[in-house]
């Protein structure tokens, strides 16, 4: 969907969407239409109930006066209340209320209320950011269907005063949404498009946008000593990659060390030999939902040239059961030298940020340490889909990474980290166990795990299992693929780490 930004110009023809407040107090181009429709809008507001309410919306076909095939009402809740996030709301709102019309352009007239905090551009740019991520389908693979129930919507016009600013204050954001549409592809395909091998083709085309990327294969893995990440990649056919992405964005920094991002990228989980029950299995091609965040997050840092140092770390397998695949009570040896008794092959997520973590501290030597996984089903059972976990030894990264969470409406909890949990793991043949003997705990339990690969710096775990799938639409996130933790991960590195 196209989007532009133009003064305020009411237009005399087609679609148009208004945003209003609680109160329904219409700004001066709103009350100016009203007047000349002979208050058929106020009237249609009463006999509609609309009330301006934050979710609200109401379509009035065909006003009289205005020449206007229908206008569109969106509730913006209260005025005083109306921040950036209401507003993105209220955008992806237009969309949804729009998709079926079947018209390919409207414009949506942007006025800040009384009352309203935002400034102006930042209104108006933040409606038009809900509008593009609401705006996302992933539906390449779709070759028949009824084109009247397609969404057809293409351009948007998003009228504001002092549209110049609008659209710069925009830009920034449709960076971000870059690797939000990124993240939401690569969580979308398919596993048999989806392999390990073309996932790091994809990572590979960061480079023309100024990312470096090395990609590291089998052989050079094992000659590392990676056999944690090698033994969850040995029961299937396709080779495994680990995929280093750096983005210098601040070369003259004082501090040279990067911040790192770790992913998961498992692009297809079947449980291994502890086979997974065959319901649902499906979904499993997004456990390489971490992967997709890390790359997605390179993508927008690039887009919108970010002054900061990062390098993202990706493990990248497919944990399928054959006669080559890994036993439960198999020992490998991992990258850092420590061994761990593989209990449940299912619990292999684990095993690929292992030797991600170890490589990535032991190499870059970062500043802090984030890493990302659609890891425990149990996290899931904690905090349903309305939380990712946050797991972290370190108390003002965790303070950072949740309030960034908060601005951009990607929530955090954050779960403990004990000596008791991690005594759960240990093994009477090994350095560790990967699953703990008994049920409880599992989140928790699996970031201990990790918490044993990660040496004197900053550290944090994001389980994303119950987040990265949505079954549901949402204000800015249609069903399916929601790429949470890209905008997090965006906004906590330009407020702590971007000069």
């Amino acid at each position: 969907m196209r989007i532009t930004f133009a003064e305020p110009t009411p237009p005399r023809t087609g679609i148009l969407a208004i945003g209003l407040a609680e109160g329904l107090e219409f700004a001066r181009i709103g009350a100016g239409l009203d007047k000349k429709s002979g208050g058929a809008l106020a009237r249609a507001m009463k006999a509609g109930r609309f009330e301006g309410k934050k979710g609200q919306s109401l379509m009035v076909p065909a006003p009289a006066g205005l020449g206007l095939d229908l206008v569109l009402l969106i509730g913006l809740g209260g005025a005083d209340k109306l921040d950036a996030l209401a507003a993105q709301a209220a955008g992806g709102a237009v969309v949804a209320a729009l998709g079926g019309a079947g018209a390919s352009r409207a414009v949506l007239l942007a006025e800040a209320p009384k009352g309203c905090k935002l400034k102006q551009a930042a209104l108006a740019a933040n409606m038009a950011y809900g509008a593009r991520l609401r705006g996302y389908r992933f539906d390449k693979y779709r070759t028949r269907g009824d084109d009247k129930k397609k969404p057809r919507l293409a351009s948007l016009t998003v009228q504001a005063k002092g549209a110049a600013a609008a659209r710069k204050a925009f830009a920034r954001l449709d960076a971000v949404a870059e690797g939000v549409f990124l993240t939401r592809d690569l969580v979308s395909e398919p596993s048999n498009v989806k392999s390990p091998k073309a996932m790091a083709g994809w990572a590979r085309q960061l480079a023309k946008q100024g990312v470096k990327v090395e990609v590291l294969g089998e052989k050079k893995m094992r000659e590392l000593g990676m056999g944690a990440l090698l033994g969850v990649a040995q029961g299937s056919a396709r080779e495994p990659q680990l995929v280093v992405m750096r983005w210098t964005g601040d070369p003259k920094a004082a501090d040279k060390r990067p911040v790192a991002l770790v992913g998961k990228g498992v692009t297809f989980d079947s449980g291994g030999i502890s086979i997974k029950p065959a319901g649902g299995m499906e979904d499993m091609k997004w456990d390489m939902g971490g992967a997709g965040v890390v790359m997605g997050v390179l993508r927008a840092l690039a887009a919108r040239k970010a002054k900061v140092n990062v390098v993202g770390v990706i493990g990248l397998v497919e944990n399928m059961p054959s006669g080559t695949a890994q036993r439960p009570g198999d020992v490998v040896t991992s990258y850092s030298g420590q061994t761990v008794e593989v209990i449940n092959t299912d619990a292999e997520g684990r095993l690929v940020l292992a030797d991600a973590l170890a490589y990535c501290q032991k190499r870059f030597k970062p500043r802090a340490i984030v890493d990302l996984a659609t890891l425990t089903g149990a996290i899931i059972v904690c905090l349903g889909s309305e939380f990712a976990g946050l797991f972290s030894d370190d108390d003002t990264l965790a303070e950072q990474l949740a309030a960034a969470g908060a601005v951009e409406g990607e929530k955090l909890w954050r779960m403990p980290l004990t000596d008791a949990y991690d005594k759960l793991i240990d093994s009477p043949i090994a350095d560790m166990a990967n699953v703990s003997a008994g049920r409880g705990a599992g989140s928790s339990t699996a970031a201990q795990f990790l918490k044993r690969f990660v040496e004197d710096v900053p550290w944090a775990h994001l389980d994303i299992a119950g987040v990265t799938w949505s079954k549901k639409d949402a204000a800015t996130v249609p069903k399916g693929g929601t790429a949470f933790g890209v905008r997090l991960l965006d906004r906590f590195l330009a407020d702590n780490y971007e000069s």
